[in-house]
Parts: C-alpha cells; sequence; structure tokens
C-alpha cells in the first residue's frame, strides 16, 4: 500500500513538472478580494442564524467569481489588442456576455485602447475603457 502511494505521489510530481506554471495577474487578485468581500458581507447579511458560515460560503464563491471575471477581463482586452478584432466571450446558458473592442493606439504612451462591455441577463453592468500598455523586459544577465 506505501508503494502504491508512493508511486502516486511520484507520478503526480512528474506530471505537474511538465505542465506551465500559471500565475494570476495583480488584476485577478484584486478581483478576487473585491469577489471575496463583497461575498462574504452578502452572506453574512443574507444568512439567518449562523452569521459566520454564511460569510464565509459568500466569501469563497465571491474570491472565485471576483477572479474569474477579472482574469476574463485581461485576457479578452490582450486578446483585442493582439488580433485587433473585437472579441466576444459568452457563457453557456447565454446569460453573462463579455465584449471589447480595440478603439485606438498612443504611440506616445505606448498603449492601446480597448472598450470592454459586460453584459448580465441582457443588461448592461460594466462599460468602460482600458488600456492595455506594452511593456519591455528587463533582464539581469550574469
Amino acid at each position: 500500500m506505501k508503494k502504491v502511494i508512493a508511486l502516486t505521489v511520484v507520478a503526480a510530481f512528474l506530471v505537474t513538472s511538465c505542465a506551465e506554471t500559471y500565475r494570476p495577474s495583480q488584476t485577478t487578485y484584486e478581483g478576487g478580494l473585491i469577489g471575496a468581500v463583497t461575498g462574504a458581507t452578502a452572506g453574512a447579511i443574507l444568512t439567518s442564524g449562523n452569521k459566520w458560515k454564511g460569510g464565509v460560503i459568500g466569501g469563497v464563491i465571491g474570491a472565485i467569481a471576483g477572479a474569474t471575471i477579472a482574469e476574463i477581463s485581461k485576457r479578452g482586452a490582450v486578446e483585442a489588442v493582439q488580433s485587433n478584432r473585437p472579441v466576444r466571450y459568452q457563457t453557456e446558458d447565454g446569460r453573462g456576455v463579455y465584449e471589447a473592442e480595440p478603439v485606438g493606439y498612443d504611440a506616445k504612451t505606448r498603449c492601446h485602447k480597448v472598450h470592454e462591455r459586460v453584459y448580465e441577463n441582457g443588461k448592461l453592468v460594466k462599460d468602460q475603457i482600458k488600456e492595455i500598455c506594452e511593456a519591455e523586459k528587463v533582464e539581469r544577465k550574469y
């Protein structure tokens, strides 16, 4: 039995060592934090009886939702800039829609402007212009 567990652990390490490491962006963390606070507050207010339980459950669900929405927003805007075409994501049930459309480039600041819209149940809930700036990679080499 110990050999089976040891082989399973070794196999898991081998498989995960080949996978690309996912590194969330700052906006993903911010979205998760905002979602967690909002979800925890709503869960605590709406739960009768055990407010802590409602707050914890709401916080976890809110953090996941907030981080996911922030990540989709970031990736959609970058994809719109890279392809120089509008991008549209939609949930499987069609209730959530994300659209990003490139609208311009400022050569002085090296930033692209993207018009983002988010719809929930056919209603516009977010409409903003976002900047995606080109960054220069700086490496130290010895």
